[in-house]
């Protein structure tokens, strides 16, 4: 599942065709529990599992898993040059990086040439907009253009949570500039079928503002 407004790899073939999946070296970036991974696995890939936060490896662990967790910055990759023919994330990684160009590159290396990376985030668009499901979530309420970073701090003002924030013309270039080709950019609208609403995330706002950018870039 790409995002919270639904698209399931199944459907979305992002990463190619299911059937193909089999046998491809696949990572999956700020995999969490590794729910990516699992589902990959069940479609015979090899995925391995990447995460800095050693406690949703743990969770991963408790679940149950069939393939390697990597517990490793996403900047300073831990493999050697060309060890995959897929990379994946789901609101992981990029997000959490002051400069993503960093994690663009080191997953660039170790691609197979020809290998695909694909990617979401929260869409650029949300950030101008109050993180709230009702109405009062669809007025603009900061500048879009505004790059500062949202923090969370503990009662030491220690940073315990932060994400930031680019354009979507900022993570176009951060893709190009990486060594990647942008193959397609998905902004999923919102399905009729889904009446969950989570956070910020609502129907109402999902069918009048785009939530999500999926970005799919190629190695040449």
């Amino acid at each position: 599942m790409w995002c919270p407004e639904g698209l399931d790899e199944v459907e979305a073939e992002l990463l190619g065709p299911p059937e193909d999946l089999k046998g491809k070296d696949v990572l999956e970036l700020g995999a969490g529990a590794a729910q990516c991974s699992r589902w990959l696995t069940a479609q015979g890939a090899r995925p391995v599992a990447l995460d800095l936060s050693h406690r949703q490896l743990q969770h991963a662990l408790r679940i149950g898993v069939s393939f390697p967790l990597v517990c490793a910055d996403a900047s300073v990759l831990p493999f050697a040059d060309g060890s995959f023919d897929l990379a994946c994330s789901a609101y992981g990684a990029l997000p959490f990086v002051a400069d993503p160009r960093l994690v663009l590159r080191e997953v660039r290396r170790v691609l197979r040439p020809g290998g695909r990376f694909v990617f979401s985030v929260t869409h650029p668009l949300r950030w101008a907009f109050p993180d709230e499901p009702g109405p009062e979530g669809l007025s603009v309420s900061a500048s879009y253009f505004d790059r500062t970073p949202y923090v969370e701090q503990d009662d030491e003002g220690l940073a315990v949570y932060v994400e930031h924030h680019r354009t979507l013309g900022d993570r176009v270039r951060d893709v190009v500039t990486s060594g990647f080709r942008l193959v397609d950019l998905v902004e999923p609208e919102w399905p009729d079928w889904n009446t969950s609403e989570w956070g910020g995330w609502s129907p109402l706002r999902g069918h009048l503002i785009p939530g999500t950018a999926i970005f799919v870039c190629e190695r040449d």
